[in-house]
């Protein structure tokens, strides 16, 4: 459906959020994107790129590495949080006795300093040509009983005037082709993507437990979205804690984990925030990257197709999805992975219907020749797999 009625929700870009707003550093990180085949940088919470500076040479400044990353072939942009900061108390919504903003504090979007701070959300991308916005906490819905005219009287129009306010904002970006990472359900006013659901104190858990529930949470978000319509995350540095055990810098050292959260985002079509100041430290971890990019890039069209589940990640034996798309010429794209330390070898039924294919179908595992299978009544097939310890397997699926 909203592939349909939100056709933008299909918009699916490669996301590297960058831990710094250096110019020295900004400009390395565009280098390393164009040359590994990542498409976007967001300039990340807490990286010192101010929003809300709307300083002429300040503005310039980044125009010009807006300029130079688009020539580059990268879109660059920024970061804004608006639910759950604190400003002037006389700007803050107030909610009715026995009721608090969803988010514990929130600026009412029609006082004077939330008019004031979407006139400089609309200069910032007006004159800097940024493509990409993260709107962090967004507008949740909080009702606010405080008069603010002439854009809202109190309680009883509270919500509509400020929908209002964050809506038409969201429609202008994309009127500009501005890509939106909205933590909300604003699809149908302009957003591309939204939270595919996790913890963030997860990501503070090692290493090997993030796969997990990597995994568990993409099979979990794309029951009621589709892969390019919610983001996951990859803390290539510290997030909230944990410590070296949790993090993938140093890169080249961590380099079978981060191929693997890669994979385990990308065989999905799911596009993860990679929070950090590199993408890559060494020339190994450069064709790493480089190698599940243009894999990625190969097999877009399917990976971003729907997924048919299988068998829920738990570390204590496979678990894979289907992307299935009868619409393309590969039909099916089945993807398995195994958590554990031993080889496994086992048969699984894959359910095929939905590739449009009948009777027969001819499958390959990853770029070996395609064998010819029998689909049961039901679009059924017997497929045995044979995957390595800590291993990562797919299979193709198309017509006979």
């Amino acid at each position: 459906m909203y592939r349909t009625i939100a056709p933008w929700v299909t918009e699916n870009p490669l996301m590297f959020h960058l831990r710094t707003a250096e110019e020295k550093v900004v400009k390395r990180a565009i280098a390393q994107c164009a040359e590994v085949g990542f498409e976007v940088i967001i300039l990340s919470f807490g990286n010192g790129f101010q929003a809300e500076n709307d300083d002429p040479a300040y503005l310039a400044q980044w125009k010009q590495l807006a300029n130079y990353a688009r020539a580059k072939g990268i879109h660059l942009g920024c970061y804004s949080l608006l639910s759950s900061r604190r400003v002037n108390p006389e700007d803050m919504i107030v909610c009715p006795p026995g009721q608090k903003p969803t988010h514990g504090q929130c600026p009412a979007l029609t006082s004077r300093w939330g008019l004031n701070y979407f006139k400089k959300l609309y200069n910032l991308f007006k004159t800097t040509g940024f493509l990409v916005f993260e709107h962090d906490g967004s507008y949740p819905g909080d009702v606010d009983i405080t008069p603010r005219p002439p854009y809202q009287k109190g309680l009883a129009d509270s919500r509509w005037a400020q929908w209002r306010i964050i809506s038409d904002f969201y429609k202008w970006c994309r009127g500009q082709g501005i890509y939106l990472n909205v933590p909300d359900y604003y699809f149908l006013v302009g957003s591309n993507k939204c939270g595919l659901g996790y913890r963030e104190s997860n990501w503070s858990l090692p290493r090997q437990q993030q796969l997990i529930h990597t995994r568990q949470n993409i099979y979990d978000g794309t029951w009621e979205k589709t892969p390019s319509m919610g983001w996951m995350f990859v803390p290539l540095t510290q997030y909230h804690g944990g410590g070296p055990a949790a993090t993938v810098e140093p890169l080249d050292q961590h380099l079978e984990h981060y191929k693997m959260i890669m994979l385990s985002n990308l065989a999905f079509g799911v596009q993860p925030c990679y929070r950090g100041p590199r993408l890559y430290d060494t020339q190994r971890v450069k064709e790493m990257i480089k190698n599940n990019v243009a894999w990625y890039k190969k097999y877009r069209d399917i990976l971003e197709s729907d997924l048919i589940h299988g068998r829920r990640a738990d570390g204590r034996d496979i678990d894979w999805m289907l992307h299935v798309n009868p619409r393309l010429p590969e039909k099916g794209l089945l993807v398995v992975f195994n958590p554990t330390k031993r080889r496994i070898v086992k048969k699984i039924r894959v359910p095929l219907y939905y590739t449009g294919l009948k009777e027969k179908a001819l499958i390959r595992q990853g770029e070996e020749k395609a064998k010819l299978y029998s689909l049961d009544p039901l679009g059924f097939v017997d497929l045995t797999i044979d995957i390595q310890p800590r291993g990562f397997n797919w299979y193709v699926t198309t017509q006979k």
